[in-house]
């Protein structure tokens, strides 16, 4: 490996090296009470698979108070449930066919005393099971018309460590349940949702110790060599169109941000720095981007309109080490170090700032927070936490005051995009 790249890979661990706090807005007047079960047949195992998964998400969307029935094997007792104050109530049932699985869920109405939802949906590979659970959930939070968590059933692509200077490339749900590993040859880092369809990735890949970004259809496997730099190359950002895109490259040693035309090829330089520049996110509609830069002599947020001579403004005054962000619209969130320990763990906690006015919010209060990554529709924030006891990718719901947090597995994630 050469020293340029070895010296990009070292910077980049050192840059990278739980209650939200924003205003509450909901337009459902009541939390309605919910209660989950799956009917206990031959297939009852499937189910149950679904359920716990469903569960989750039904917490995690804010919309619901959710009850565990766990088995089973009747159609609801209205009066029972009204006398418990339950206003909806799920049952899954999973039958077994020569193409998969299909899973039918049935919501009932307990106030209307109705059957208000009678849905099939079929599964050709039960590992997808996840997904199901998540579809679920979307059709129920639409039935009592509260704001879209179809965020859910998008896909994370992540780059996993798996052995010395390999990665490999894998998509999953976002409880990180459902895992498939589509590139597995070498080291591959930074992958970056291409579209917001998800069909295509952006991902680093080192060939012959030079970083190269690659274009990957995740559907047909076709790959695509964009472009290649020495020490550093990596997609950071993608404009909503899916036409720009915001690299950080070293070409000459230091790395800076370029912005970069797909149609056309053409590369524009948007810092010119003696120093690091990385991490380029657009703003303000892609007029603009925030980025990582030590010109203050640590780690800190600044922005800069889309035009070669534009100024650049620091954008953080908090902290000393602002290591990594990531922006939606006009809103951002970037990790700072609140402690300033020689010989243990520091605490890195994440804040939401707005890029209008003098907005900020804390939204982590404990442990090791970086990699923060919006979700498509900005109401969420996903990112990784590291404790004393603990990995975990955390999902903050921005709007309802909550955090929650999926266990880390025998996985370790460089990176990842939602």
């Amino acid at each position: 490996m050469n020293k340029i790249l070895f010296s990009f890979l070292c910077v980049l661990n050192l840059l990278w090296s739980v209650d939200a706090t924003i205003d509450l807005i909901k337009t459902i007047q009541k939390t309605p009470s919910i209660q989950v079960t799956y009917l206990d047949n031959k297939n009852a195992n499937y189910a149950r698979n679904i359920y716990k998964v469903l569960l989750g998400d039904l917490k995690v969307s804010g919309h619901f108070l959710v009850t565990e029935g766990e088995k089973s094997k009747t159609n609801p007792n209205y009066t029972e449930f009204v006398q418990n104050k339950t206003d909806l109530f799920v049952n899954i049932e999973v039958l077994r066919e020569e193409s998969g699985i299909r899973a039918i869920v049935r919501l009932y109405d307990i106030n209307m005393q109705n059957l208000v939802l009678n849905k099939a949906y079929t599964l050709d590979d039960e590992k997808l099971y996840p997904f199901v659970a998540h579809k679920i959930a979307i059709d129920v939070n639409e039935y009592i018309k509260a704001p879209s968590i179809d965020w859910m059933k998008r896909y994370v692509v992540l780059s996993a460590n798996v052995d010395s200077g390999k990665n490999d490339i894998l998509i999953s749900d976002y409880t990180l349940t459902y895992r498939k590993t589509i590139i597995n040859d070498g080291l591959n880092i930074f992958p970056k949702w291409a579209n917001a369809e998800q069909t295509e990735i952006y991902y680093t890949k080192i060939i012959k110790n030079y970083p190269v970004i690659i274009k990957y259809n995740v559907y047909t496997g076709v790959s695509t060599e964009i472009l290649k730099s020495k020490g550093m190359a990596i997609v950071s950002s993608v404009s909503k169109d899916g036409k720009r895109l915001l690299m950080t490259l070293s070409p000459n040693g230091d790395p800076d941000i370029y912005l970069y035309n797909i149609e056309s090829g053409e590369k524009t330089q948007m810092t010119k720095y003696r120093g690091i520049d990385v991490s380029g996110n657009f703003i303000d509609n892609d007029t603009a981007m925030i980025f990582v830069s030590d010109r203050l002599g640590y780690p800190n947020v600044f922005t800069k309109k889309l035009e070669e001579n534009a100024p650049i403004e620091q954008v953080v005054f908090h902290g000393k080490n602002n290591s990594s962000v990531t922006s939606h619209n006009n809103y951002v969130v970037y990790t700072s170090r609140e402690t300033n320990n020689e010989f243990g763990p520091n605490v890195f906690n994440l804040y939401l700032i707005s890029t209008q006015n003098d907005f900020i919010r804390r939204l982590t209060t404990n442990g090791v927070n970086q990699l923060p990554k919006f979700s498509d529709d900005g109401d969420s924030v996903m990112f990784i936490k590291n404790s004393w006891n603990q990995s975990a990718l955390g999902v903050i719901r921005l709007n309802y005051n909550k955090t929650y947090l999926f266990p880390l597995s025998k996985i370790q994630i460089q990176s990842f995009d939602w």
